[in-house]
């Protein structure tokens, strides 16, 4: 099989010449080879040779453009480059061995085959010869390319000797499976809950990449239902293996959060592939098995689960290693805010609760409407296109205060200065008392969001706090 063809960019030609040149056995190998018979663009393109990657890596770089700056780890043995918008690294073909309480391989120099061994999945064990002998020819030893049309994931070798070896290749198997839509094999899969409790000797942000990439992916449902699945789940996002279940008492039952939460992931990756508010679907009901309550007359409750679950949210991004700054307080306002919408879905809507929700989600509101729009799962279809109608009503609604009001991102008009130099005072607590009564009334539409009338107020306020007007403060 020959995929000359699909090797039309200079850079593979270059390679090749740069391959013969060493008298070095060069080839493409991988994923870039995965993806081209998947017809999937891909930037990251690596190159194996029987020789030094290195000295490979600077002839090709010669070839294509003497200016290219070679980046190369001599203790590692590899070398990487960029052209054009290639990323492109290179590396000799090697065998590895492994010690048991270390992913870090034992390397030594090998032969194409004992590079191919060593690679996760037969569908990333795939290489292309650059060679001008046999420029284009398929080295396919493990069956990857029928792998590729039976949509399998499958490890070349033993599966329980890979995934021990290196237990991260059981996420990056899960999460193959995810992004491809691909189905792992029986015996691999059987072989990824046997060693589930190896995946504690990988680092936290290495996990925490694989799931957030099966967090990226177009259903990750699918990831998560099989690292529930195969038991990695309840290592590595306890917290959310909770939600599992449902309870009946009195003939009254809750549904299912895990399920629940897995659609609203769903739901959310057709408006957004921003991976934190993808997290925020994820751990919007987080806190519903610690607020869980059952009433005789009313059933089950979650009362304060956004309250509760925003407050969790930081534990969770500390523990897996997650930013803590902006992206952790992104989540945790979105927590925070997502029954609010649908509340105003139930009751009258009004101007001043539609002032308040623009006031506290400020620049991420279209991002809460899109969680809070991906939350509505319910299987009956009338009552799903009632709360979408009525989720429509309160956008539009939403529109036309924030383009009466400009409340959104909203800023006192009247500042803590204008005040002290108004009445000659320095700071204090009717300063807060002043700020705060004229922010409320223009929640409540009392007065406009305007300096001079929210100007009048002050004076009315100070008059009444005891305070005496010294200058015009304008």
């Amino acid at each position: 099989m020959n995929f000359s063809e699909q090797l039309q960019h200079k850079v593979f030609k270059a390679i090749g010449s740069a391959g013969d040149k060493c008298s070095y056995p060069t080839y493409v190998v991988g994923g870039y080879v995965r993806d081209i018979l998947l017809k999937r663009n891909s930037k990251d393109i690596d190159f194996v040779c029987v020789g030094s990657g290195i000295e490979l890596a600077k002839e090709a770089a010669a070839i294509l453009n003497p200016k290219i700056q070679v980046n190369y780890f001599k203790n590692f043995g590899t070398a990487q480059f960029k052209y054009d918008d290639l990323d492109i690294e290179f590396v000799g073909a090697r065998k590895e061995s492994y010690n048991r309480d270390s992913r870090k391989p034992i390397v030594e120099k090998g032969t194409l085959n004992d590079d191919q061994n060593r690679r996760d999945f037969t569908i990333n064990a795939l290489a292309i010869s650059l060679n001008k002998e046999n420029y284009g020819t398929l080295i396919d030893p493990f069956g990857g390319i029928k792998d590729l049309e039976d949509k399998i994931i499958r490890t070349p070798l033993d599966p329980d000797i890979t995934f021990s070896d290196d237990p991260l290749r059981m996420m990056r198997a899960i999460r193959f499976a995810t992004q491809l839509d691909f189905v792992i094999e029986e015996q691999t899969l059987q072989a990824i809950a046997r060693n589930k409790g190896r995946i504690n000797i990988i680092s936290q942000e290495r996990i925490s990449t694989e799931l957030n990439k099966i967090i990226l992916s177009p259903k990750p449902s699918i990831g998560f239902i099989l690292l529930d699945q195969v038991g990695l789940l309840d290592i590595i996002f306890p917290e959310f293996c909770l939600l599992k279940g449902t309870e009946t008492v009195d003939d009254k039952s809750h549904k299912d959060n895990f399920f629940h939460t897995l659609q609203v992931l769903d739901n959310i990756t057709k408006t957004t592939d921003d991976l934190w508010v993808r997290w925020a679907a994820i751990l919007h009901d987080i806190a519903k098995p610690q607020t869980k309550k059952f009433d005789p007359r009313n059933g089950w409750s979650f009362h304060g689960h956004e309250v509760v679950g925003a407050r969790m949210v930081y534990n969770i991004f500390k523990r897996m290693k997650l930013p803590l700054y902006a992206e952790c307080k992104l989540v945790q306002k979105l927590v925070y805010l997502h029954l609010r919408p649908i509340a105003l879905t139930k009751e009258e809507i009004t101007d001043s609760a539609l002032r308040r929700l623009l006031l506290e989600s400020g620049d991420d509101l279209e991002n809460l409407m899109k969680l809070c729009e991906a939350d509505i799962t319910s299987k009956n279809k009338q009552k799903k296109e009632r709360y979408l109608l009525k989720f429509e009503i309160v956008k539009q609604k939403l529109k036309e205060v924030e383009e009466n009001d400009k409340i959104r991102n909203f800023q006192p008009p009247i500042s803590g200065e204008l005040i002290m130099k108004t009445f000659g005072i320095k700071p204090s607590s009717e300063i807060g008392t002043i700020k705060e009564e004229i922010k409320e009334a223009i929640l409540e539409g009392h007065i406009k969001n305007d300096f001079d009338e929210a100007y009048q107020m002050m004076l009315e306020l100070g008059k009444k706090l005891g305070l005496r007007v010294v200058s015009d403060g304008k």
